[in-house]
């Protein structure tokens, strides 16, 4: 048994991952502002991360063996953190997404296309963390999510007191009506009220996990000693169109397209770059992956039962 607290764990895979530790034996700290209650038997401190005399306040005296953090967008919420946890736990995990890796974003390294991204296209140890940035803004934050994200994952590297790994989600699918980013849904929808699918005239591959996998993924990281970044998604990469085609299988249609014009707006999962993740690493530390193809419909047949009837 290890005592982990986790910061968030309110909704989808982080309230999945509250239940698998608490289940695996653990003993569980939940951190968040309360709008959700966590099970029976997890302790539940109601404060906001962002205010660190609170945060300092609530966690008094207890100590972890880990703590798992699934809503740090910023180097502002990083650094409240560290300081926080600075002697109060041996390993902080954090979760991070594929965004930092998009080449649209920050100027990175580049990997030819088709040849799955490793971790250290992002460095957080060189990271550059310009802390005066407006982050306290919504606006800004929404604008800057992967920014945001790297240099969070670089303040911990560079200036925590503790073990640190970061987890790079890709983009997370299943649950149902769970599943808050709506995009499959999005999908579920259009096609089947046989709406056009906007994609880019090259559209290439994206990957994906499922939001069960993923908490497993997250309660592994959280017990394992590897540091650094770790990029999680299942095998076997899909674009647009073949998301849409599993979609059409599922909903007894066939998909509509509308190719964009260059710079265009399109549907979600059309990417016009290139920044599928490799999940190498977790591998070689000893992670099993699914292949997306053997859970994605399901996780469709999720999304189309959630859906009102069609006149």
């Amino acid at each position: 048994m290890q005592r982990i607290c986790v910061i968030g764990g309110s909704r989808y895979f982080g309230k999945l991952l509250v239940t698998r530790l608490q289940t695996a034996g653990h003993q569980v700290t939940v951190i968040n502002r309360g709008s959700t209650q966590p099970p029976a038997g997890v302790e539940h401190l109601v404060v906001d991360r962002n205010d660190e005399a609170a945060l300092t306040a609530a966690l008094g005296s207890r100590t972890f063996d880990v703590v798992v953090d699934q809503v740090c967008y910023t180097p502002v919420h990083a650094a409240i953190a560290a300081r926080a946890f600075a002697g109060r736990t041996r390993r902080y995990v954090m979760t991070s997404t594929i965004e930092v890796y998009d080449p649209a974003t920050a100027a990175l390294p580049s990997t030819p296309t088709g040849t799955p991204v490793p971790e250290d296209t992002v460095d957080p140890a060189t990271w550059q963390v310009p802390m005066d940035l407006p982050w306290h803004d919504d606006a800004y934050l929404e604008a800057h999510y992967a920014e945001g994200k790297r240099q969070a994952e670089a303040v911990f590297t560079q200036e925590s007191a503790f073990a640190f790994a970061s987890v790079r989600s890709a983009h997370v699918l299943g649950g149902g009506a769970q599943e808050f980013t709506g995009r499959l849904t999005y999908y579920a929808e259009r096609i089947t009220r046989g709406e056009e699918i906007h994609v880019h005239a090259h559209a290439l591959p994206t990957v994906f996990i499922h939001y069960e996998e993923l908490a497993d993924l997250l309660l592994w990281a959280a017990t394992e000693d590897f540091t650094g970044p770790l990029n999680a998604c299942s095998d076997g990469p899909l674009d647009v169109r073949d998301v849409a085609t599993i979609v059409a299988a599922q909903a007894g249609r066939t998909p509509v397209y509308r190719t964009v014009p260059t710079g265009g707006q399109a549907s979600p999962f059309s990417f016009d770059r290139h920044y599928a993740m490799s999940n190498a690493r977790a591998k070689e530390l000893g992670f099993t992956f699914s292949r997306t193809t053997d859970w994605l419909p399901g996780a469709v047949a999720e999304a189309l039962a959630t859906e009102p009837p069609t006149a």
